[in-house]
């Protein structure tokens, strides 16, 4: 280890917090204001710089989804160490409970993920020891994957809010799946299956939605209501509906919309809340996405 000042960090304890030892600020955007069980997710602008020495209680990756031009770094993992260029689109992946520093001559932004390893079991539903679920350290590495899914993240952190924390579950889900298959020391092979959700499972679900659509509803919240897993209730649930529980909920929350609307007595701004949008604008950008004009435009159109 390098004689720089050493620092150990527990996310899942530490939060917000943890990210402002290493980096003596808060990010420019985090995932504190989602409630990410277990999960840290931030987006910063990193101006050329040092990290300490850091060993992270949890696995961590930096997606480099901001650089407008390479950045020469030196980065130090598990003893090793490596003079590489970065660019956008890279990533680097730090394993739980590894020592790694940091230092680069430019600046540009990333998103840091912290994924606690018994979410991942969790989320899974696998019955490993934990020191069979061994992710391998990568210096920069070029995956189009990865990059799709920290540009999604960045969006889920620009856009606050109701739907925010399901959509950045389901990303998050996507990656634990990506890694576990592509970077893990044993090799997951995950099965998949083409059945959906029985009947009565997908009646509960949709029973549920429906009750609690102006709720702030997780994917974890959902799966645990039929027993499974959050990424193969994602999987089976997709099957059944053709539709993401993402997308679904944004569809149901529309339709509803679209009732009250028609019923008239309320505003646009009222309409929003009662449907779990967090305000107007937000509810006016999905309603006219998804039916191609604007919530004013359909009450003109009803009445």
């Amino acid at each position: 280890m390098s004689d720089r000042e050493s620092t150990i960090v527990d996310f899942t304890v530490a939060g917000e917090a943890g990210y402002q030892q290493i980096f003596d600020r808060p990010p420019l955007l985090s995932s504190i204001s989602a409630q990410l069980d277990g999960l840290l997710v931030a987006y910063d602008y990193f101006p050329p710089g040092a990290t300490p020495n850091i060993l992270a209680k949890q696995h961590g990756l930096g997606i480099f989804i901001d650089l407008p031009a390479p950045v020469t770094a030196e980065r130090w993992i598990d003893g090793k160490l490596r003079r590489e260029v970065v660019r956008r689109g890279d990533a680097v992946i730090v394993p739980a409970d590894t020592w790694h520093y940091a230092e680069w001559n430019r600046g540009g932004g990333a998103i840091v993920v912290g994924l606690e390893p018994k979410v991942i079991r969790d989320t899974l539903n696998l019955t490993l020891e934990r020191d069979r679920l061994e992710l391998i350290p990568h210096f920069a590495t070029t995956d189009p994957t990865i990059d799709r899914i920290g540009i999604s993240l960045k969006h889920a952190l620009e856009h606050p809010g109701s739907l925010s924390r399901l959509y950045a579950e389901s990303m998050l889900d996507a990656l634990m799946m990506h890694l576990l298959q592509h970077y893990s020391v044993q090799k997951y092979a995950l099965p998949t299956y083409h059945s959906g959700l029985a009947p009565t499972q997908l009646e509960q679900i949709v029973d549920y939605i429906d009750t609690y659509l102006d709720r702030d509803l997780s994917l974890h919240e959902l799966a645990q209501i039929v027993q499974l897993s959050p990424h193969y209730f994602s999987q089976l649930f997709k099957q059944s509906t053709g539709f993401s529980p993402h997308q679904y909920i944004l569809r149901c929350r529309i339709d509803r919309g679209k009732k009250l609307l028609r019923q008239g007595g309320s505003s646009i701004a009222q309409v929003a809340k009662t449907i779990g949008f967090t305000d107007q604008s937000h509810f006016h950008r999905h309603f006219k996405r998804l039916e191609g004009i604007t919530p004013k435009a359909f009450v003109r159109q009803a009445f």
